[in-house]
């Protein structure tokens, strides 16, 4: 069986190299730093979410809104977010429900969050509704809402109030900041040993809604002001890896908002997007100066041709990344919410070497497994999250579930190759059906399984369901392919030069009509030389990264040596041996 290379030497922390009285007497003076230890870590050109020195995956959850606003239902959720295989559930943490009244805290709810994913062998993942949940701030205490006066709203460009506090109002980042700082010191009294809450998302999807601004007195003041040095001088030493939409703005001088970025929504968006960051920011250093851990802010995409103001305006897009890391260097991520179609497009805007992939919230669908899959080998993301798990139906959730099955078995795996250009993914659906990846000597053409019609989905007018897979170089000539609905041929470079495109039938024979003769444009006498299968077996991974040995997936399972495949529907792991000849 394949053995995985020595495995990855914990981090170093406190004690390391210390003789075995001083570190025994540092334990006992500093139990504190005896903790285990959450936090990303760089590998190669990717991050890695470490606790205690392991690199994990998140494979999580998101629950709907209001499936953890009793004790009872978080008594029901948890187990039965485990029995569908998850690690991690991603929890609200609601300030209305912590904070009922003003300056009286309630940590009922967290306690037994905490509690039963303890139970259920689960990670934690808080969600912050603080001051703006989807831009509005419908999560704030009734208390906090009655009182406009002292926490003020924002205002359209009529002088309309919203439903959406201030960023510009430090009554408002004040009481925001007490509750999160309660909930912070609260979840550091009670965890710090156990690590169960593992990341913290805050707030929820920020942004303006109506207008691309608020245009309240203080904000109108602020706007006609200078931009801060500060960012002025971020966008100009940062200036080669600027976003192109940023580059395409920004004039490399100071001066006011219109006179550095121009006139228009997108200048609008952009001046609120830095005093959201900058609140951000506030809450972000409060959290780590409390108990530190990975920090993430999640953003609602500006799709289907949206403007500023019809999409949450100034929230940590992509296009407006410089702006939140220069205003908000203490949060970690960036972290889309992808529920348009185009999967694949999105990701690609957030797994950016400034930026680690992970997404919080994906719609929950037949797709969701072979997404998750894609997602950790082509991004090396560091997670995934369908939303509102809890509610979806068996026929979405088993996809999810057996996708996690493999990707729990990878994780050593993916824990040594993330990062070192050796793991790749594919994701297909009926219009992008093939993707080629040039992995050194040798080539792969990886195609949707219902591109080989022999199954009558494939043809008879059926949806197909998304075909997706993590595939990882363990060796010059060997391959892991884990996924679902996928076939794989391996090519040298020279022999896909030469490949006639011809369709067989399952038997292997050319389908009637076919031409067996070789192209014009195909040399006579053939050049260079050919890679062969040596085996296909279907194995499991063990905890040490180990191949385990189930099937050999020969003849028409490989259709006779011609590829690796595996079925939609079906999800495998496969181990594939090559040679040349």
């Amino acid at each position: 069986m394949h053995q995985l290379s020595t495995p990855l030497p914990l981090r170093e922390g406190p004690g390391v190299g210390l003789p075995r009285v001083g570190l025994l007497l540092l334990l006992l003076l500093f139990p504190v730093f005896a903790s285990a230890q959450v936090s990303l870590r760089q590998q190669g050109t990717s991050m890695q979410l470490t606790i205690d020195g392991r690199s994990t995956l998140i494979l999580g959850g998101e629950l709907s809104n209001s499936a953890a606003t009793c004790t009872a239902d978080i008594d029901s959720v948890m187990p039965r977010m485990a029995r569908l295989g998850l690690n991690t559930v991603l929890v609200p943490a609601q300030w209305d429900l912590t904070e009922p009244e003003e300056g009286r805290f309630d940590f009922t709810l967290i306690d037994r969050t905490i509690e039963k994913a303890r139970e259920n062998h689960l990670k934690v993942i808080f969600l912050w509704f603080g001051a703006w949940k989807n831009s509005m701030s419908c999560y704030a205490p009734l208390w906090f809402k009655k009182d406009t006066r002292r926490f003020p709203r924002s205002m359209t460009r009529q002088g309309k109030p919203l439903e959406i506090a201030s960023v510009f109002s430090e009554n408002v980042f004040q009481a925001d900041h007490r509750a999160f700082k309660a909930l912070m010191e609260h979840i550091a009294s009670i965890d710090r040993q156990q690590h169960t809450v593992i990341m913290m998302q805050i707030e929820n999807e920020i942004g303006m809604l109506e207008d691309a601004r608020d245009y309240s007195p203080e904000a109108d003041r602020l706007f006609r002001a200078k931009v801060p040095d500060e960012l002025v001088a971020f966008l100009k030493r940062n200036q080669k890896t600027l976003h192109p939409s940023m580059r395409e703005r920004f004039s490399g001088k100071g001066g006011t908002w219109t006179e550095v970025f121009g006139d228009g929504l997108y200048t609008d968006e952009i001046f609120m997007a830095y005093h959201y960051a900058k609140y951000v920011e506030r809450l972000a250093k409060t959290a780590r100066d409390v108990y530190d851990m990975p920090l993430y802010v999640n953003a609602a995409m500006n799709s289907r041709g949206r403007q500023p103001g019809e999409y949450p305006s100034a929230g940590p897009l992509a296009h407006l990344k410089d702006v939140w890391h220069c205003g908000a260097p203490s949060v970690d991520i960036l972290a889309p919410d992808i529920y348009d179609t185009g999967f694949k497009g999105w990701t690609a805007q957030y797994a950016l070497p400034d930026n680690p992939l992970f997404i919080p919230e994906s719609r929950c669908c037949v797709n969701s497994g072979v997404r998750a899959l894609y997602a950790v080998g082509e991004h090396q993301a560091i997670g995934f999250s369908p939303f509102a798990i809890d509610q979806a139906p068996d026929s979405d959730t088993q996809h999810i579930t057996r996708s996690y099955h493999l990707l729990r078995q990878l994780m050593p795996v993916v824990a040594q190759h993330q990062g070192k250009g050796t793991m790749h993914g594919v994701l297909f659906d009926q219009e992008d059906k093939e993707t080629v990846i040039n992995d050194g000597d040798v080539v792969l053409t990886c195609r949707h399984n219902f591109t080989l019609p022999w199954d009558p989905r494939a043809t008879d007018g059926s949806v197909w369901p998304e075909g997706g897979a993590v595939i990882i170089r363990l060796a010059q000539d060997e391959y892991l392919i884990a996924g679902s609905g996928v076939v794989v041929v391996f090519q040298t470079a020279t022999e896909k030069a030469q490949s006639e495109q011809k369709t067989l039938g399952e038997d292997g024979f050319v389908d009637a009509g076919q031409s067996s003769h070789p192209s014009p444009l195909t040399p006579h006498h053939f050049q260079g030389k050919r890679i062969g299968i040596g085996y296909v077996d279907e194995v499991a991974v063990d905890a040490q990264g180990q191949l385990q040995y189930l099937r050999r997936e020969n003849g028409d399972q490989d259709h006779q040596g011609r590829h690796a495949r595996i079925s939609v529907g079906e999800y495998k792991i496969l181990h594939v041996k090559l040679y040349e000849y």
